[in-house]
């Protein structure tokens, strides 16, 4: 039995997991005012971070089209593969349904709902990688992925809220206030949407780290497999010391893995942010 794990490019996984875990990632794709170009083909992070400096606005993103899914499902169909495909959020994007569509005209194509984006999606694709390397079936590695989304704990704490003004995930009243009081908000990810949760004050680097305390503290209830430090463009000294806190409050992971996000989490939240992603047992 041939299976093929395929993704969106929400999941965020760097170029050497891809390769080494032979991962295809379908792009989703980024519009800069008349140009559109697809998530970390044509465009990367750094590129939205500089449209923003000089337009003042966001991005928009949007989900890869029916003829896109088709075109990779077909590709790997007439190779004799059974496909299974991970796609962000049904919350966030049309991707999941648009994935849905394109495998009913193809056949053998199971799609999973991540509930999820960035390396939360990340994880639940992995196991699937898993999965398959244990021989399990295509309907076999949905059924257990479908089950694993519920058990990621995702989440990212924001520097400035300036971007999710500009995205209009908060008002221009609750921009200024937050701006004037320093405030950093945690961002996570529930039942396959963003809430907003606790609220730190302070520099950057000093809020990453008590949100990396906060999220490790006392638990009992994560699974040691993998732990995702996944950010945008922080500073590397700071990203080490998380790797050395999850350490210290948490030994024994197998892997801690370090990723940079991309252009939708990019786009959301902008520079300076991190999350630690894990799963639940």
């Amino acid at each position: 039995m041939k299976i093929k794990i395929t993704s969106d490019s929400t999941c965020d996984l760097s170029p050497e997991l891809i390769k080494k875990y032979d991962i295809d990632i379908l792009p989703l794709y980024v519009s800069l005012g008349d140009e559109t170009k697809k998530d970390g083909e044509e465009v990367v992070p750094d590129d939205i971070y500089d449209y923003v400096d000089k337009t003042g606005v966001l991005p928009k993103t949007s989900a890869p089209n029916i003829s896109d899914l088709i075109d990779l499902f077909t590709r790997w169909h007439n190779l004799g593969y059974t496909i299974v495909h991970f796609s962000i959020s049904s919350d966030f994007s049309s991707s999941y349904h648009s994935a849905t569509i394109a495998a009913e005209e193809i056949g053998n194509v199971y799609v999973v709902d991540s509930r999820n984006l960035s390396t939360g999606q990340g994880l639940v694709v992995l196991h699937g990688v898993d999965l398959a390397a244990e021989g399990k079936s295509g309907a076999e590695i949905k059924e257990e992925c479908d089950k694993l989304t519920s058990k990621i704990e995702a989440s990212f704490v924001v520097d400035s809220i300036d971007y999710l003004h500009k995205g209009g995930r908060c008002s221009s009243v609750a921009a200024l206030g937050a701006n004037l009081l320093k405030l950093k908000p945690c961002i996570e990810v529930v039942d396959g949407k963003m809430i907003s949760a606790k609220k730190y004050r302070g520099k950057i680097d000093s809020v990453i780290i008590n949100y990396v305390k906060d999220r490790l503290n006392g638990r009992d209830d994560i699974v040691k497999n993998r732990i995702f430090i996944t950010h945008t463009r922080c500073n590397p000294e700071t990203v080490k010391e998380v790797r050395d806190k999850i350490n210290e409050l948490m030994p024994g992971f197998n892997e801690i893995i370090e990723t940079t996000a991309g252009c939708t989490i990019t786009s959301h939240c902008g520079p300076s942010t991190l999350g630690i992603l894990f799963v639940r047992k």
